[in-house]
């Protein structure tokens, strides 16, 4: 068995299993914690493919925004891990079915293009960037999906914030019109205090 399928073997076996514990366990720290370890094990995947791009890309995004989010969320709400676990063994049959029917559609897509799938990764020439060959990629052949992505993140980010300010509570935001006319006399209160002197 050679070096690069064992390390293949090893990473796979650590990302199946991490994916595992952040489905089964119960606590939502933990959860996010294997994730965070999925998340390094696949970028470990991607470099064995020669993608370092992704891979980086991937340590970046996930492990160092997004994952981080969630953790700082799942740890600062208060979260009642004993109601959580009420209605976990009820889930388990849909769980499992939903589960299955994975399994068989990732199954029948990778039989159907085994045969055509080398057992090497290609060598690539010298000089190749990974980052070069994405942007090509990402600004001529994709570049509809990629301002359609764009428009989706920009539609969620105005979607939040119109459900942040949904009702007409008080909050700390000012009024420009407002702001305009007011007067440092009326802000500022000049006090005279006496001296002070030590005996």
């Amino acid at each position: 068995m050679e070096f690069r399928t064992l390390v293949f073997y090893f990473l796979a076996t650590i990302l199946i299993f991490a994916s595992l514990l952040v489905v089964t366990l119960r606590n939502p720290v933990h959860a996010a914690l294997n994730l965070v370890l999925a998340f390094f094990t696949a970028s470990g995947l991607w470099i064995l493919l020669q993608a370092e791009f992704l891979a980086i890309a991937l340590i970046l995004v996930y492990v160092g925004a997004v994952m981080v989010l969630f953790l700082f969320v799942v740890m600062l709400l208060d979260i009642d891990l004993d109601r959580l676990r009420e209605g976990f063994w009820s889930y388990l049959p849909l769980g499992a079915l939903v589960a299955l029917l994975v399994v068989a559609e990732m199954s029948l897509v990778l039989s159907a293009y085994w045969e055509a799938l080398e057992s090497d990764v290609p060598q690539v020439e010298v000089g190749y960037s990974n980052v070069q060959a994405v942007g090509r990629l990402l600004f001529t052949e994709y570049v509809y999906p990629f301002e359609l992505a764009s428009v989706v993140l920009l539609i969620g980010i105005v979607a939040a914030v119109a459900l942040t300010l949904r009702s007409k509570r008080k909050t700390k935001s000012v009024d420009p019109s407002q702001q305009v006319f007011v007067k440092a006399k009326d802000r500022v209160r000049l006090v005279q205090m006496a001296a002070e002197k030590d005996d």
